[in-house]
C-alpha cells in the first residue's frame, strides 16, 4: 500500500465513515450509546489495515448518506448498491444479502407480495432507501407512499393511513410481532445487496477497498463479524477468487 492510496482513503488524516443508523442489521448502539454493529466492526477493521485514525459520521436515514456524498462530510460509507447512488459513490461487490419485505396490516386482504402490487393499496416506504428505489422502478410504484423516515411510515400504517410498508426483512418481522394481525408476506420484493463504497473520485483507494473486502470475505472474517451481531453467515456473499 502507497501513501497515495491512504491519502485517498482519509484526505484529512481521519478516515470518516458514515454510518446510517435507518438500517438495524448494520448499526446500532450500545448501552453508552456508542455506534456499535457490522458496519463498525468492518469499519474498524479498514481503519487498522490503513493504519490510520478513525471517526464515525452519523445519519437517520441512507438517504443521507447517499445525498452528502460529494460535501465532503466522508470518506467511506455502508449503502445497498443502486445505480442512482453509484452515480456518486464507487461501490464494491455486495458482501452481504437482506430480504426486502412488505409488512401487511390485519386491515390488509392481501396474502402475497405479488397479490398487495395487484390490489392496488397503498404502500409506504421510506424515502431514498434501496427498497424505496428499487420499487419506484417495478409494477405498483404509483401506489407508493413516501414518509421522511421508519418511525413515520410505521405511524401512518398503524393509522390506517397505508395497507402495508416496505422494508427490510428481518425489521418488518420483528415490526410485525408488535401488532395485532400483522404479517410480512412472501415472496421477498427484492434481495438486497448492501456494499461498502467511496466517495467518487478517488479511483485507487476504490479499488483497494474493493480487494480490501473481496478477501475479508473469503477468509471467513465477515461471515464471522455477521455472527457476532446475530445475523446468518449465510447472508454473507463471498466474491469468487480473482
Amino acid at each position: 500500500m502507497t501513501t497515495d492510496i491512504v491519502a485517498e482513503f482519509a484526505p484529512t488524516g481521519t478516515l470518516r465513515v458514515a454510518l446510517n443508523h435507518g438500517n438495524r442489521i448494520l448499526v446500532g448502539r450500545d448501552s453508552n450509546g456508542r455506534p456499535k454493529g457490522i458496519s463498525v466492526d468492518l469499519a474498524n477493521a479498514l481503519a487498522k489495515d490503513l493504519g490510520v485514525d478513525l471517526t464515525f459520521v452519523e445519519f437517520d436515514r441512507a438517504v443521507d448518506v447517499s445525498n452528502s456524498a460529494e460535501d465532503d462530510v466522508w470518506d467511506v460509507c455502508f449503502l445497498a448498491v443502486d445505480p442512482k447512488r453509484a452515480q456518486t459513490i464507487d461501490f464494491t461487490d455486495p458482501y452481504i444479502r437482506i430480504e426486502g419485505r412488505y409488512l401487511a396490516s390485519v386491515a390488509c386482504t392481501a396474502e402475497t407480495a405479488d397479490a398487495l402490487v395487484a390490489s392496488g393499496d397503498p404502500v409506504g416506504t421510506v424515502e431514498g432507501s434501496a427498497y424505496t428505489l428499487t420499487l419506484s422502478r417495478k409494477p405498483g410504484a404509483e401506489h407508493l407512499v413516501t414518509f421522511p423516515d421508519i418511525h413515520s411510515m410505521l405511524a401512518a400504517l398503524d393509522a390506517g393511513e397505508v395497507k402495508a410498508v416496505a422494508g427490510i426483512g428481518a425489521v418488518m418481522e420483528a415490526e410485525a410481532k408488535l401488532r395485532e394481525g400483522a404479517r410480512t408476506l412472501q415472496p421477498p420484493f427484492m434481495e438486497i445487496r448492501q456494499a461498502m463504497a467511496i466517495v467518487k473520485g478517488r479511483p485507487e483507494a476504490a479499488n483497494y477497498l474493493r480487494h480490501f473486502l473481496a478477501e475479508l470475505a473469503r477468509s471467513g472474517r465477515v461471515g464471522d463479524i455477521l455472527e457476532a451481531h446475530g445475523v446468518s453467515r449465510d447472508s454473507a456473499i463471498v466474491p469468487d477468487a480473482a
